[in-house]
């Protein structure tokens, strides 16, 4: 299990990994500096939310943990993993396209929302991480 016992770490790669999905109850951690941004992370069994600088970036459900996420503004990166199947929704820039990559799959192209929302489901079980990646097209 890779759950992130201290709820969100700063990597040395300049990427942050977030998430336990092994958690009963809600657990949060804020105002975490990394990289001039500040970081929020709700996380617990039933979901898991990141915010950068009171902005959403990520939240699933139920609840994930989640290494190495890369955000620029071509795209995102992650590998994800969690107890089952979940649902993820990604901030990104509204109305545009994105191509979706999920477990070294091409999963097709997928277009935000009018708020940048993009949604994806990722098969998962907790013997193993799934690569995630959405580059803007």
């Amino acid at each position: 299990m890779a759950v992130i016992s201290e709820l969100i770490r700063c990597e040395s790669d300049g990427t942050i990994s977030f998430g336990d999905y092994s958690l009963d109850q809600k657990s949060k951690l804020d105002n975490v500096k990394h990289q001039g941004d500040i970081y929020k992370v709700k996380t617990f069994k039933e979901i898991t939310k990141l915010e950068r600088n009171g902005m959403f970036v990520y939240e699933s459900v139920p609840g994930t943990a989640v290494e190495h996420l890369d955000a620029t503004e071509q795209g995102i990166s992650f590998t994800v993993e969690g107890a089952e199947d979940a649902q993820i929704t990604l901030e990104l820039e509204p109305e545009t396209e994105y191509a979706v990559t999920v477990g070294g799959v091409d999963a097709g192209v997928m277009k935000t929302n009018l708020g940048g929302k993009l949604n994806l489901s990722v098969e998962l079980d907790s013997d193993c991480s799934i690569p995630v990646m959405v580059s803007k097209i």
